[in-house]
């Protein structure tokens, strides 16, 4: 599995729209075949920072992402949006979906 981690700031005029503005892009990821998650979260620290949580099957998935018209679009328009590039995490890894964490496990 592809695991991204990317951390998107946007510019403060626009952080608060940051969800209707990746909303296109959002949907047409997740309908992607290999897409296993695309999930958005805002950081409690920064409210401009939006923080991509995002999965994909094998690294063909992963490049059919990357090649797809919806990333394209994205390359063209969401970075006017943004106070700075984004930063990334990026790894394979070797399951295929999340996995409890056993160290707070929730028990009766």
């Amino acid at each position: 599995m592809i695991f991204i981690t990317a951390k998107f700031r946007v510019k403060p005029e626009h952080a608060g729209q940051w969800p209707a503005i990746a909303r296109e892009f959002t949907e047409s990821t997740r309908a992607e075949p290999g897409c296993k998650w695309f999930d958005w979260s805002r950081s409690l620290a920064d409210p401009a920072e939006y923080v991509l949580v995002e999965a994909f099957a094998d690294p063909e998935a992963g490049a059919a992402h990357v090649q797809s018209a919806h990333f394209r679009k994205a390359q063209e328009v969401l970075p006017g949006y943004l106070a700075e590039t984004p930063r990334i995490v990026h790894a394979e890894v070797d399951q295929g979906d999340w996995s409890e964490l056993g160290e707070m496990a929730v028990t009766g």
